[in-house]
């Protein structure tokens, strides 16, 4: 069978590349550049999700940690274990014993896919591993382990997975719009394929609108910034923000230090950039932390991705799912959210869907 994959993002591409498995012929769309958008501006995690547990995700942080392991074991010159450290203090929002019990819970859905048991830190043996480390009221922290990538770079492997495998890869391509018999419409030219995959992202809901489609599903926009500074540590932090107790990576990268992310909701049409008031909230919680303080004059750089999250009732962006779904219309599968870690996972069930589709 011939399938059209919309979007060359990492959901896109893995889909493409499960497609290509299961023996269908496969093009992939991409409007611009594969790999140029949302996808290579993650906070650079391969992760089950920790913070997903306080909203009851167990699936989805189950399917993130096998993934995670998969990731690390099939590229590692592009992908590393990472250990993390979570300071706890008098005044942390989130007390000893739940992040105990979270951590726990983490390490047990892992199963064999484990990097490690988590472990308490006592307050020396933490100041010792992190001398920059603020330690009023500090009681200790818990250390334990993830995983990093580069993902420009491990998409791009991706692709070549995909190619290697007789993917066409048709970028710089941007798709008018699709219908549910399996046409795809591309400068005023419609071509006509036995299943089309809508996996364009945060631009998926869009490409429905401008096909007169309606879907039961609805995107939720939230921009996540980042920053990168000139400071070097020895391992990561997930951080509690003192502003609003969200929780932040502080993370080694390439010789600096990446800071996020934020969580702020935008619309479409607004350009996915860093604001002043999202770096000063990132510096605001390095800085209750870390000492010396950090000033604007150490960002090196600031990026910012937007991430298709699928809306709910939820009025915090934080609390929105991190969960993905995948809904059927005709010969039209459309892709809603889905996290970078995940993307294996999410492309296998998209062959699964258009092989139940040939019956």
């Amino acid at each position: 069978m011939r399938v059209a994959v919309v979007g060359g993002g990492i959901n896109g591409i893995m889909s493409a590349w499960a497609l290509a498995d299961a023996g269908h012929r496969v093009v992939l769309f991409e409007r611009g550049a594969a790999m140029g958008e949302t996808s290579s501006r993650s906070s650079k995690m391969l992760h089950g999700g920790l913070r997903y547990l306080e909203h009851g995700d167990f699936r989805l942080v189950y399917e993130g940690l096998r993934e995670r392991g998969w990731w690390l074991d099939a590229v590692p010159q592009l992908a590393h274990k990472l250990e993390i450290v979570i300071p706890v203090y008098r005044h942390s929002p989130r007390r000893r014993l739940m992040l105990k019990l979270g951590l726990l819970a983490y390490d047990l859905l892992a199963g064999k896919r484990r990097l490690g048991w988590h472990r308490w830190l006592g307050v020396r043996e933490l100041e010792a591993r992190a001398p920059a480390l603020r330690g009023e009221a500090l009681l200790g922290g818990f250390l334990y382990f993830d995983g990093q990538m580069d993902d420009r770079a491990l998409g791009l492997w991706a692709l070549d997975q995909a190619k290697a495998r007789g993917v066409a890869i048709r970028q710089h391509t941007p798709v008018d719009n699709v219908d549910t018999r399996g046409g795809v419409a591309v400068g005023g030219q419609r071509e006509t394929f036995d299943f089309v995959v809508n996996a364009a992202g945060p631009w998926a809901g869009r490409l429905l609108e401008q096909s007169g489609i309606r879907s039961r599903h609805r995107l939720d926009l939230v921009r996540g910034s980042h920053l990168v500074v000139d400071r070097q540590l020895g391992q990561g932090f997930l951080l509690q923000s003192p502003d609003d107790g969200r929780v932040c990576f502080v993370l080694p990268y390439k010789g600096r230090t990446l800071i996020g992310t934020t969580e702020v909701r935008q619309s479409l049409d607004e350009p996915a950039v860093s604001s002043a008031a999202e770096r000063d909230y990132l510096l605001r919680l390095f800085n209750a932390h870390f000492e010396p303080a950090l000033g604007t004059g150490e960002v090196r750089d600031t990026f910012a991705g937007v991430r298709p999250l699928i809306a709910g009732n939820s009025v915090s962006a934080s609390e929105v799912s991190r969960e993905y779904a995948l809904e059927r219309n005709g010969r039209l599968i459309t892709v809603f959210g889905g996290k970078w870690t995940t993307s294996r996972a999410l492309g296998k069930k998209v062959a699964r869907v258009v092989a139940a589709g040939m019956l």
